[in-house]
Order: C-alpha cells, then structure tokens, then sequence
C-alpha cells in the first residue's frame, strides 16, 4: 500500500468512504467501499460469535501478555530517553561539534538524522512494538537473519561489561567529593611533578583518534596526551594525578594488569547491584528508576549552566563552541564524523530499541515516539555543549591559557578537566558531587537498556527461564560483575580501550544494514508498512519508504566504508598496544559478526526440501510470526490477504465480486476496495 492511496484523515463529500454492514441471519460482518468502480478483494472475517472473545480490555491485553507490559507510555518515554542520552552527549558530542566547525556542524548533523538516525530508530521501535519479542526470537519474520539478533545481544554485553567500570568510576567520585581531594597536592597519591596553580596546557591531538567507532563515546587515545603539559611534559595536575594514582594505579601497559584495586572492585561491585535492584522486576521496576535518572540529569545540567555562565570567561566558551567554520564543511572527514555520532547516539541496532519497544502496548502511537525521542536526544547533545564549554572557557580564564589549550574530551573531560575546573568554585563539594551523580544517572540509564536487551534476548528464547528471571538476573549480574573485575586493576584501563576500540567498530553498520534489508526488501517494505499502519491506524509518510528502501542504507554503506577507510589499530595515548592486544581486539570484533552466516546455515540445515527450498521457506515469515495477543495476530491475519509479505507462506485468493454477490456472501467474504485496507482489518475486529 502506497503513501499515495493511504486512507486519509479527514474526507470530501466527493471522495469515497467506507463503513460496516450488519448482514441478515446467517451472513457475516464486512466493509463495503461505497460508490467504488474499481477491483475489490475478499476477505473472510470471522462471524460475530467470534469476533466477540477478541475485544479486550487493558487488563485482559496485560494478562494474555506474559512478557509485561510498561506500567504508564511515560514510562517508555523516558526510558528510551535515558538510554539514547548516553555519556557520549555529554563529554563526546560538544568536542566533535568544536572541532568540526562548530555552529556549521549542526548541518551534517541534523541531516544524518533526518537520514539516518530517525529512520533507524523508527523501524526498530516499529519492528519491536509489533512482535513484542527479544532481539533474538524477533526474527521469526525471516528465521535466515537470526544471527543478527544474537550479534546485537553479543555487542551489549560486551559494552555492558566495561560501561559499568565507568558507572563505577563515577560511584568512586561521588565518595570522593566531600573533600574533593583532587583540589591539592599534598595527597599521599601525590608526587614532585604534581601542580596546581600553573598554567595548564592540553593537546587535543584529533586527527590521530579513530574517530569513527564507539571508542569516542567512552574513551580516547588522546585521553592523557590532552593532560600533558606542554611546557614541561613531567608535570600533572592535581585533578590528573588524582586519576592516574589514585584512581586507576595505571601500570606501564596490558602486561602489566598488577593487583586488582579493591575500592574499584566494590564500587563495580555495588553499580552491578544497583542495576539488578532497578531491573529485579524488568520494565515494571525499572520504569519507575528511570522517572528519576532520566530526568534528574536535565536539572543538574539546567544548574551547571545558570552557575556556568555566571563564571568570568564562560561567554568566550560558548562563542569558541558555537563559532561557525564553514569551510570545514567541505571535509569528507566532518560529514563521516556527524555521520558517526548521530549513528551511535540513537542507539539503534544494539538491541535495546527493539527491546524496550516490545513491551509497549500494540496501539502505542509508535511514530510519535520515533520523532520525539530522537529530537530530544540530539536537543541534550546541544544543550550539553553550553554547559560544558561555559565550564572550559572559565577554566582557560583561570589558567590564563587558550579555549583550544583546554578543550579535552572523553574521561579525559569527566574525570580530569571538568573536576579541576569545580574544584576552583565556592562550594566545590556541592558542584562536585551533583555533576558526579549526573554522570552516574546517565550511564545507568544506558545501561538498563543494554542490560534488558541480554536477559530480554535469553528469555524469550528460552522460555523456561521465565519462571526464574529473577535468579536468571541475578546470576547474570555476577558473572558480568566477574567479566568486569580484570577492568579494576591497575592495566585496567587499557583493556577497557581495548574492549571499547572494537566491539563496536564494524559490527553495529553491519547489522544495521541486514536488518533494513531484512525488513525492507525480504519482508516487504509494503508490508510492513500495513504492519505500522495496524498499530497506529494511519499510513506512515512516503518518506519513511523511501528512506528504508534507499537512503538509509546507502548512508550507512558509505559509513561503513568511512570508517574501513579512518579505522586505525588501537592506542591510548603514546602507548603502543602489543601485536596479541590487537589480535584480541579483532576477536572481539567479530565475535558479533561471526553468528550472523553461522546461524544463518544452521537455519538452512533446518529447513526441508531442495537447497532453493530452504532458502525462499528461511526467508518466509514463522507461523509464529505476528502480534502476541491473539485479537491482534486476527487483525494482522487479514491483512495478509490484502498486503502479504514478499515470500508470504500461503496466499488467500482474491474473492470475485459478482461470484459472492451470486452467492449471497454465504462463504463469509466481504467485499473490500484495496485502498481502505486498514479500516478494512480493523473494522473486522
């Protein structure tokens, strides 16, 4: 069904309706277009006394849904809000947006996520709204591109294991900040080089990062050559003699792993507790986490930038951060970067979009969703640059050095840059502690949602584990918390680059790619379609077609070459990571890559008949495939006679207008007009 013959809101007298028809004893319920000289299709709907048990209420849809339901929408909303507003809006987007043109960056930005973001978040809301299934079992639409939901659920693990070390490191903080020991010299951690009222200089050094994988979001090369100063390398600040010594007890490299460091351990310890208190009962436990952590972030950054722009130098700040550059927009380079970041910012592709979305209700407005969470999401990356560049312009002035001198990203921004800069404001303890707890609010937001996506992904595949998810939770927890340890100790940080450099490097465009082409040329680009148009009972724009057909897949084929192209192997800061390191890290890359054609064969090898047979029947949709609730899959059903998918199983034939009038509809077909498909399926229920 295409955007042209959708149904449309509102009607002109002059223009055809449509409306049901109670027939006499005997005779079944249908819809006739009226005043409709073009071909009609027959649909067999079910006579009333069926059609009777299938009109549900709330409860009784929450009841036959064994998965669960989100408590409120909001609850939804703010959860997918807080897992795409990650810490990469924070200490990630406001440097690229400096280093890319600033105010001019905005272009390549917004449009990738006109292209590319929003279509991207929008199918797979869409995908995980309609199935309400895990990443894994989902895939029942064409059992052939299984192993892209086990590729997803590999990458989330793998980053849940180390973005939990973060979370930890802001825990760590948190305890800290009531002396904020970072502020002097005369700690026990300290040493002869230490500083903390001279001028200090950074180096950026941003054209040598690998730029183009999840490694910007958490972590950079250039984390500690932005921390060294210039005009006398020996010399550290307080603030970053504080993370090396005292936080990290960084060793000379990953053969060096040395002891783990036990406040490490227990704060790791205590973040994986925390995430199985909030996830103990899954959507209904943490969607009442998430009204606070979702939203409080927004009220500390609203009172870092009122205290910001109060400081000397902030205006300088926010003009160095705004300042248009518009020949760099003519950089290949820039366009690949805003490419990059919105890809990774919305999150698509890692599982969790498809999982949070499967618990929402089947007539949830799924295309409202898709607009606004996106926006909101890029709205913070925006607003987070005020605050952060009012904070860096503040701390140049007391410096007395240059914006570009200062300006630093990463951990190195959260963990060395930002605390100094606190540090030398009245009541340091306060701003230190409310800007730790933001950081901890926004990378448990995140990790809800990655963490949901593996025990979501084992569950619905397993059903058995069902009746002990919370066992299932509790010992998955542990063992992530086990997986994380080595994290802790003082090579820590270097295998947390290492696992951050690759997981995501290659796997997550990838599986973005199969998944549109899953979905929209497997499936059926006009059957799903009527799948959306079931849920929010109207036709999606034209737009959406054409962007899953053509421009979202060539942007994220381009992106993909960008970064085969960009990619470097691995570095943190001038340490040159060794042969069997890097070796390591491609294993981690493709550990999410490697499921997709193995599942794939053991699907072929499952099937029956010719090698062509099993083919086209793993392309075909599941007799399990639909809608959970049966009221639902009845609906999805009829429309299949309308707009099947394009390997469908059966087809149901077309009914002939003058054979069924001859018959007197006996056989319970209705006569339909194509165009009013929707309200067609709809109104048989």
């Amino acid at each position: 069904m295409s955007a042209k013959n959708s149904p449309k809101a509102s009607s002109s007298p002059e223009e055809k309706e449509s409306t049901a028809t109670l027939l006499p004893e005997g005779f079944q319920a249908c819809i006739v277009a009226k005043s409709s000289d073009e071909p009609s299709v027959g649909v067999l709907l079910p006579p009333p006394e069926d059609t009777s048990s299938t009109v549900s209420t709330v409860s009784l849809a929450v009841a036959l849904n064994e998965r669960g339901v989100w408590g409120r929408q909001l609850d939804f909303l703010l959860s997918c809000i807080g897992y795409a507003v990650g810490l990469g809006n924070i200490w990630r987007f406001p440097y690229l947006c400096y280093m890319c043109g600033g105010g001019a960056f905005l272009i390549p930005y917004l449009f990738f996520l006109i292209v590319c973001g929003m279509p991207m978040f929008f199918l797979e809301l869409s995908f995980g709204q309609f199935a309400s299934l895990g990443p894994i079992t989902i895939w029942k639409i064409a059992p052939l591109f299984k192993g892209l939901g086990y590729g997803m659920v590999i990458i989330s693990g793998i980053v849940c294991i180390y973005y939990n070390m973060i979370i930890a490191w802001t825990l760590y903080y948190m305890y800290q900040s009531y002396s904020v020991p970072w502020a002097t010299c005369d700690n026990w951690w300290n040493t002869q080089d230490c500083v903390k009222e001279s001028p200090v200089t950074f180096d950026s050094n941003f054209t040598s990062q690998n730029d183009t994988n999840l490694t910007n979001y958490f972590t950079s090369n250039s984390t500690d050559a932005a921390l060294n100063m210039l005009t006398n390398t020996s010399k550290k600040t307080s603030s970053e003699e504080f993370w090396l010594y005292n936080v990290l007890h960084q060793s000379s490299g990953i053969d060096d792993l040395g002891e783990i460091q036990q406040p490490l351990a227990l704060t790791l310890f205590i973040a994986w507790f925390l995430v199985f208190l909030c996830l103990l009962k899954g959507v209904k436990s943490s969607g009442k986490v998430v009204y606070v952590s979702a939203t409080f972030p927004y009220v500390v950054l609203v009172c870092l930038l009122v205290r910001g722009v109060t400081l000397p130098g902030a205006w300088d700040g926010i003009v160095f951060y705004l300042y248009p550059r518009w020949e760099l927009l003519l950089s290949f380079k820039v366009w690949g970067y805003a490419a990059a970041q919105i890809f990774y910012s919305v999150g698509a592709s890692w599982g969790a979009v498809l999982t949070m979305a499967s618990y929402n209700r089947f007539y949830n407005n799924v295309y409202r969703d898709a607009v606004i969470i996106p926006l909101i999401n890029c709205a913070t990356s925006i607003f987070a640059g005020f605050v952060v560049f009012s904070i860096i312009g503040f701390m140049a002035y007391e410096t007395g050095n240059s914006i570009e001198d200062v300006v630093s990203e990463g951990p190195g921004l959260a963990f060395v840059v930002y605390p100094e800069a606190i540090s030398r404001l009245p009541l340091s303890t306060f701003w230190s502690f409310l800007f730790f707890i933001m950081l901890f609010a926004i990378g448990l937001d995140s990790q809800f949602g990655m963490f949901e996506t593996t025990i979501s992904a084992f569950v619905d595949e397993y059903p058995a584990l069902k009746k002990h998810k919370v066992l299932f939770t509790g010992c998955l927890c542990f063992l992530m918390f086990l997986l994380g340890l080595p994290c802790t100790t003082a090579g820590g940080m270097y295998i947390l680059q290492l696992m951050d450099w690759y997981s995501a490097a290659f796997s997550l465009m990838v599986i973005s790619l199969l998944e549109l082409i899953c979905i929209s040329w497997v499936y059926g680009i006009e059957r799903f379609f009527m799948d959306i148009s079931l849920m929010i009972k109207r036709t999606p724009p034209f737009w959406w077609k054409l962007c899953w057909c053509y421009i979202t897949p060539g942007t994220i084929a381009c992106l993909l070459l960008f970064i085969a192209i960009n990619h470097e192997a691995v570095t943190y800061d001038d340490y040159i990571y060794p042969e069997w390191s890097i070796v390591v890290g491609w294993m981690i890359a493709m550990c999410s890559i490697v499921p997709i054609p193995i599942v794939g064969i053991i699907q072929l090898l499952k099937a029956e008949g010719t090698l062509k047979e099993r083919f086209i029947s793993t392309l075909q949709p599941t007799d399990q495939w639909g809608p959970a609730l049966e009221e639902h899959r009845i609906l999805y059903k009829k429309s299949l006679s309308l707009v099947p998918s394009r390997f469908p199983l059966t087809r149901e034939p077309i009914a002939n207008p003058a054979a069924s009038a001859d018959q007197g509809n006996t056989e319970g077909l209705c006569m339909v007009h194509v165009d009013d498909a929707l309200l067609t399926a709809e109104s048989a229920i």
